[in-house]
């Protein structure tokens, strides 16, 4: 009977790590660990291809987040109001409209609440695997009972076959939702003008790497519908459209390959910028992704020299400005930075507060007295629309602690940690802040509220 019992305590424990698997399936990368990117350029282009489509789907563009992931897989997911996107993704996507799709797709997601529906499946199935498990434990404990053999195998029969059978019917909802999302996407699509031809492509690359792969799929093991049957279902779609023969403007696609060009050179250097744009290496995109890729091969000179070029083709790009800052600094050239970041600032019409943040930087790494409050300045406007960089709470302490004020780089250092995470770090911090800054003050309150949180 002991033995009997240690099944059954098997058999649930398999089940508690089937279920809490799949819990994380819909946004396993989200709930993990991601390397997330930051990139002025890259994140506003990614709204301007997101925006009209969230707002077709009925959702505010300023609260669904756009993240980038630093991997090179082509995927995207969603978790909770962000949309995850992976780096392989959009150096795969050849036109945005590729891209478009994605978003659309999981939008899609978002618009439908299948989030917050699979967490029901979950605990519904979670339900189901624990009754079917106790319903095989009776069956054993019976079987033993009866002195019967027959009925404590079918017992172990049921307990064994519950988790796999929980594992399909989480499976088949998922299917049924990503069908549902693509036709989302479809919609959205439509309303906004756009073409389904991108998602096509998209799904024929994914049915060419499982049929190269040489794996024979059980499609009641996959979580997404198989592509061949999604391509059918989005040929039919595409096909009905009068937008299906639309095509990305050229300004869009020049933007798109800029960035393609960047994440290229960021990832995998000259070789792979190279590769990418093997047919058009004159291109401005090519010679933008080879002036980054010289500059992180340790020739900051060449590389100037490459994006003073490509400023007097564009002058009035920011992020050619931008990039340019980032090699000054490394050439210690901090004044021409702080003007090549500054000239950022005003050409950005999104206003990132990531390049803000970065003429902050410069201005605290000129290390001149004349700069001191003017970077407080513009880092502080930096955290105003952008509370969890923690680059820029380490400028505003430095910028403080040039100025003299050592309480508010405390408390400053002790805001980013706290907002970081680091609660021990951020304690500390606030304990110093608190011993210098006057008693009473808005500084001191905050710094003793991020002592007692948490206490």
């Amino acid at each position: 009977m002991t033995s009997k019992i240690a099944t059954v305590r098997h058999a649930l424990s398999t089940f508690m790590a089937v279920a809490v698997s799949l819990s994380l399936a819909l946004p396993a990368q989200a709930q993990g660990k991601v390397a997330v990117v930051r990139d002025a350029e890259i994140e506003t282009l990614l709204k301007d291809y997101a925006t009209p489509v969230l707002k077709a789907a009925g959702l505010s563009a300023s609260r669904v987040q756009i993240v980038l992931v630093n991997d090179p897989s082509f995927n995207a997911f969603v978790d909770g109001q962000r949309i995850f996107i992976n780096t392989g993704a959009l150096t795969a996507a050849a036109v945005p409209n590729e891209i478009i799709g994605v978003i659309a797709h999981e939008a899609g997601h978002l618009a439908g609440g299948h989030q917050q529906r699979l967490r029901e499946q979950i605990a519904a199935a979670r339900t189901l695997a624990i009754v079917g498990s106790l319903l095989g434990a009776g069956a054993i404990a019976a079987g033993s009972i009866a002195g019967s053999s027959g009925g404590a195998q079918a017992g172990g029969a049921l307990i064994t076959a519950t988790p796999s059978l929980v594992q399909r019917n989480l499976l088949s909802y998922r299917r049924s939702e990503e069908m549902n999302a693509d036709q989302a996407a479809a919609r959205f699509l439509n309303a906004t003008g756009q073409s389904m031809q991108g998602m096509l492509t998209t799904f024929e690359r994914f049915s060419r790497s499982l049929s190269l792969s040489g794996v024979q799929v059980d499609q009641y093991q996959i979580s997404h519908p198989l592509p061949r049957e999604r391509i059918a279902l989005l040929e039919e779609l595409a096909r009905k459209s009068k937008y299906f023969g639309s095509t990305d403007s050229q300004k869009l696609i020049d933007r798109h390959q800029l960035m393609r060009a960047k994440i290229a050179a960021y990832t995998g250097g000259a070789s792979a910028v190279a590769r990418l744009f093997s047919k058009d290496r004159g291109s401005l995109a090519a010679r933008y992704g080879d002036a980054i890729a010289t500059d992180l091969a340790g020739n900051s000179a060449a590389s100037l020299q490459k994006l003073d070029a490509l400023v007097r083709e564009q002058p009035g790009n920011p992020y050619f400005h931008e990039f340019r800052g980032e090699v000054l600094i490394k050439l210690r050239k901090t004044d021409q930075a702080v003007k090549a970041f500054a000239q950022a600032v005003k050409l950005d019409r999104t206003k990132s507060p990531l390049i803000r943040s970065r003429l902050g930087f410069a201005l605290v790494a000129s290390g001149k007295p004349e700069n001191r409050a003017r970077a407080i300045k513009e880092l502080r406007a930096s955290l105003q629309s952008e509370p969890d960089n923690f680059s820029a709470y380490w400028s505003l302490s430095q910028a403080y602690g040039q100025a003299g004020d050592i309480g508010n780089a405390e408390l400053v250092m002790a805001e980013g940690n706290f907002r970081a995470g680091n609660a021990k770090d951020a304690k500390v911090f606030a304990a110093r802040a608190l011993q210098k800054l006057p008693k009473g003050s808005p500084g001191a309150i905050r710094a003793n509220d991020i002592l007692t949180i948490g206490n």
